[in-house]
């Protein structure tokens, strides 16, 4: 495992994971467009640190899979249209980061020639070589599987060293530090004791296949001006999932 206390980078290529939520601000639905422009700076000041950035953004400010399922929506189409959604966010972080100078590819499961590329799993290394930040959307392109999971896989076809997954707290903590005063914060912990005290972090399929890979999960607080970046540079508060 890559060491992150260090002050200098340890990673050269990682994949950023956030909800869909992430971009409402403070709003119940949608995108917040001062919130997107926050964390494509946030990714910029990463970028420039010299880092191959890869991203996949979840869809439920728009539309979430399960809940469309759980009101009675046939499963497979109700996915399907998270999957759009996923699409939309995409777009409007390429937007963001492009208004600040950062080349950015989005590259979807679901081929949709007008709007983005296709993913060629070939091409798009090849973006990421050129210094290109490369968003994945349309999660795997299959019904019944996470952003998480899709986030997953990509990091481990595009041979990321980690991946950053920005949450609402500033990592992993036994109970949720927002209703328990006294909950108590892992520093790191391994993969099989996240999926045996069901800490929900991410999906199991997802911590079992980064577990499958030894791919660090390094979760954060995207709430936290400079967490992404503070991180990279050996400060900033974080747990990191990983062997034990």
């Amino acid at each position: 495992m890559s060491e992150l206390s260090s002050t200098k980078i340890s990673y050269k290529r990682v994949l950023l994971k956030i909800s869909g939520e992430a971009l409402m601000g403070d709003l119940g639905y949608g995108l917040h467009p001062p919130t997107v422009e926050r964390i494509a700076r946030e990714i910029q000041t990463v970028h420039n640190m010299g880092l191959q950035i890869c991203m996949v953004i979840g869809g439920g400010n728009i539309f979430r899979g399960l809940q469309g399922s759980a009101q009675g929506m046939e499963r497979t189409t109700a996915d399907y249209m998270g999957m759009l959604a996923t699409v939309m966010n995409a777009l409007a972080m390429q937007s963001a980061l492009e208004e600040l100078g950062v080349h950015t590819r989005v590259v979807s499961a679901i081929p949709m020639d007008q709007v983005c590329e296709p993913y060629i799993r070939r091409r798009a290394v090849r973006h990421l070589e050129k210094g290109r930040v490369c968003i994945f959307a349309a999660g795997t392109g299959n019904p019944y599987f996470t952003t998480d999971t899709a986030a997953t896989l990509r990091a481990t076809e595009m041979k990321c060293e980690a991946i950053f997954k920005g949450t609402k707290v500033d990592g992993i903590y036994d109970k949720d530090p927002k209703k328990h005063s006294d909950a108590i914060k892992y520093k790191a912990i391994s993969y099989d004791e996240v999926l045996q005290k069901r800490l929900g972090v991410m999906d199991a399929s997802s911590i079992a296949l980064a577990r499958d890979n030894n791919l660090p999960i390094v979760v954060f607080s995207l709430d936290e001006e400079g967490g992404f970046s503070g991180i990279l540079s050996g400060n900033g508060s974080f747990t990191i999932v990983g062997e034990s």
